[in-house]
């Protein structure tokens, strides 16, 4: 995995033999991770043997038995037994370049969001930022035909959320995906594209430079290994990640039948808030908004009614998140909704920070702690007004 990754001196000019190994074992682990998936596209399967046995290198190892026990099909324990070998070296040139990553189950960088969908995946690739999966995030969808209205309204509420520190992500189609993370990108903020392709694709082809530049400002994401193209049946797959990375999903344009209907409904399914932006009786990429509208969806007309809604649950799920971040436990108590800057973890945050801004991967190296708690607790201090975030960096509030 990537030396951008929650251990920077990994990446030291000369790292001890200790760094070394765990470079090595991180590596390794990174490399099992993509023949498990390469054998077995069934996340549930794959999943029930981390659980087991801890790791995906131990999962690896573990054998026939125990991967007929997990529930893997004959052609996929085959395919582990053989692997392809020409497979797994392009495997491993993908994984030495940079900003190249794996984060599976077993990883404590797994969004903790995404986790409690009903059907989580069981591995990501991520090319960028891993540090912006644990962000605060709004999904952006709509259609990949919208109306010169509809565009505009994308990349407006996308710039606006960018300015409150939300990161905006989307799934990098034509049209209202390409408008919100050009409007987040404009703004200088992050921006997360779920791809329903492997991590070293791009579809449609002509959305390359925005790749590159979603890949430097933020992340590429997807659970589909390198060299695996755009299918139709990867979209609605691709979907119930957008939703259950983010916070809320905000739907601006939609036919009555489309994919961003789909993320809406996936995105109530997860417990998350969805939101639809209305439009002429005339306009026939409204019906869809004014469908999710009459379901239930919040009908907005400004940013920053949905930055208002996001408040509180931003809040609650911050709670939550940190109660079950293990890595973060000892520095960061479950429950810190009223202790403030008298929380020891808050005051260790806080004396790292400046009233300069600073990146999470910068503030990671000063406390020690990992991205994933650090990420919910700073979502918590910003709630009470200890921290501000602007373009998906950090700094002090002066009182």
């Amino acid at each position: 995995m990537g030396c951008a990754r929650s251990n920077p001196a990994i990446c030291s000019s000369n790292p001890t033999r200790i760094e070394r190994v765990g470079a090595v074992a991180a590596a390794d682990n990174a490399l099992a991770w993509l023949t498990l998936v390469r054998a077995s596209n069934s996340a549930v399967s794959l999943r029930r043997l981390l659980d087991s046995h801890g790791s995906a290198s131990a999962a690896l190892a573990a054998g026939a038995a125990a991967w007929r026990a997990a529930g893997l099909s004959d052609p996929s324990i085959e395919a582990l037994r053989k692997p392809d070998p020409g497979a797994s070296e392009r495997d491993r040139v993908w994984l030495a370049k940079a900003p190249n990553h794996v984060v599976g189950w077993d990883d404590p960088d797994y969004p903790a969001l995404l986790r409690r969908i009903p059907s989580p995946p069981a591995c990501l690739f991520v090319v960028g930022e891993v540090a912006a999966l644990w962000q605060p995030q709004i999904a952006i969808v709509g259609s990949r035909s919208p109306s010169a209205g509809g565009r505009d309204n994308a990349r407006a509420f996308a710039t606006a959320f960018a300015g409150a520190g939300l990161t905006v992500t989307s799934g990098l189609a034509s049209g209202i995906d390409a408008a919100a993370h050009a409007g987040a990108l404009d703004a200088g903020a992050h921006t997360v594209a779920v791809m329903a392709t492997g991590p070293d694709r791009v579809y449609p082809p002509a959305h390359r430079d925005l790749a590159t530049r979603i890949a430097h400002h933020g992340a590429l994401v997807c659970e589909f290994v390198p060299g695996t193209e755009a299918r139709r049946e990867h979209f609605p797959s691709r979907n119930r990640i957008i939703a259950g990375l983010a916070l809320g999903t905000l739907v601006v344009e939609a036919a009555e039948r489309s994919g961003a209907l789909i993320t809406a409904r996936l995105a109530g399914d997860a417990g998350r808030e969805v939101f639809a932006i209305p439009g002429s009786i005339h306009n026939p990429v409204a019906r869809g908004c004014h469908r999710l509208i009459r379901q239930g969806a919040a009908l907005v007309e400004t940013a920053d009614e949905v930055i208002a809604a996001l408040g509180p649950v931003a809040s609650d799920l911050a709670d939550a998140l940190r109660a079950r971040l293990h890595d973060g436990a000892a520095a960061a108590p479950a429950t810190p909704a009223t202790s403030g800057d008298n929380d020891p973890a808050v005051r260790q945050v806080l004396a790292a920070l400046a009233f300069d801004p600073v990146g999470i991967d910068q503030l990671a190296q000063r406390t020690g702690l990992t991205v994933a708690a650090l990420s919910s607790m700073l979502l918590h201090m910003e709630m009470q007004g200890l921290v501000s975030a602007e373009h998906g960096r950090y700094s002090r509030r002066s009182r």
